[in-house]
């Protein structure tokens, strides 16, 4: 086999430039952070890479710095790979794989017919990498691929955002968004701590967008919504005039369902953010407030009671493709 270093090819999904191109925020420019946001703005999450190739084998070697190993998330989607190849149009699910031995390389998918792929592979949600190169048979072409998406709209949010339960790294609702619409979502989706920080403030300020979405209510406390929704809208404002902000209303938590305690926690924050976001969306041009949904009338969309399962993500994503992308037509967004 062949390899080659990963960075040299075409990095799609990353919020900006940063001295290791597999971290998504450079935690030497930007402080503030506690230990554990350190280590999850490190992560690759919705970062994947573009290329194309007419190698039959396609393998993956992995030197890693923090490796994520959760109950509720896969390990194809907290250290693994997931690769999509494009076909008619369509990106179509081909491989995925986590490596037995960390510290050696596996295949992801093997026996292809030789002729040219343009393929999508994405990396993985809760870990860390200090290098990633792949590998293809000797002869074969291996060269970027241009990005295949569109605009860069930046999307920070939860767990959710970040991938918690998914199957595969591929299966974020961003990533999912991203492949049916041809939008580029710029994932900055940090398990439990998508709190309005005024230090992840400054992060987003700094990025290079078209306009932002955010999952922002699904980790505040009610005190916290209404001390920080106001100052964090106006502090991207300033970095970003006249862009949109685009804020989506928490899911409906399957532990509801009978769970009276959480029941009546969850109506609160929601009835809180709501009636904030009706003040903000009047208050500030370029704000606005969408409903997504994860759930479906069987209530089978949850894989642990908070987090959706592939099937409430893939739902969320369809959720808030129409709005989204009637707002982005208004910036010239398509």
């Amino acid at each position: 086999m062949i390899e080659l270093p990963l960075y040299i090819l075409t990095l799609t999904g990353k919020l900006m430039t940063t001295p290791n191109p597999y971290h998504r925020v450079d935690t030497v420019r930007f402080k503030g952070f506690t230990k554990s946001e350190n280590n999850q703005v490190r992560n690759s999450a919705g970062i994947a890479v573009a290329f194309r190739t007419d190698s039959k084998t396609i393998s993956v070697l992995t030197n890693y710095g923090e490796v994520g190993w959760p109950n509720n998330t896969s390990g194809f989607s907290a250290r693994g790979y997931d690769l999509y190849i494009r076909r008619d149009g369509q990106w179509i699910w081909a491989g995925a794989g986590v490596p037995g031995d960390l510290d050696k390389p596996f295949n992801i998918i093997s026996n292809m017919d030789g002729t040219m792929k343009e393929c999508l592979m994405y990396l993985p949600l809760l870990s860390e990498e200090y290098s990633i190169k792949i590998g293809v048979e000797p002869g074969a072409v291996l060269v970027p691929l241009d990005n295949p998406f569109r605009h860069r709209i930046g999307i920070f949010g939860s767990s959710f955002t970040h991938g918690v339960s998914t199957s595969r790294a591929g299966m974020t609702y961003p990533a999912i968004f991203s492949r049916e619409t041809g939008l580029q979502l710029l994932s900055l989706g940090c398990n439990g701590n998508c709190k309005m920080q005024d230090y992840f403030a400054d992060v987003l300020a700094a990025a290079d967008v078209d306009a932002f979405i955010f999952d922002s209510f699904s980790n505040p406390s009610i005190e916290q919504i209404k001390e920080r929704l106001f100052p964090f809208i106006e502090k991207l404002q300033a970095a970003h005039p006249g862009k949109p902000l685009i804020f989506q209303r928490t899911i409906y938590r399957e532990w509801r369902n009978f769970n009276k305690k959480i029941d009546q926690e969850q109506a609160a924050k929601i009835e809180v953010a709501d009636s904030l976001m009706k003040i903000a969306c009047k208050k500030y041009k370029d704000v606005y407030y969408i409903h997504p949904n994860a759930s479906a009338p069987d209530h089978e969309t949850s894989q642990d009671g908070t987090h959706p399962s592939d099937r409430g993500y893939q739902l969320w994503a369809r959720s808030i493709e129409k709005p989204v992308k009637k707002i982005l037509r208004k910036y010239g967004l398509k």
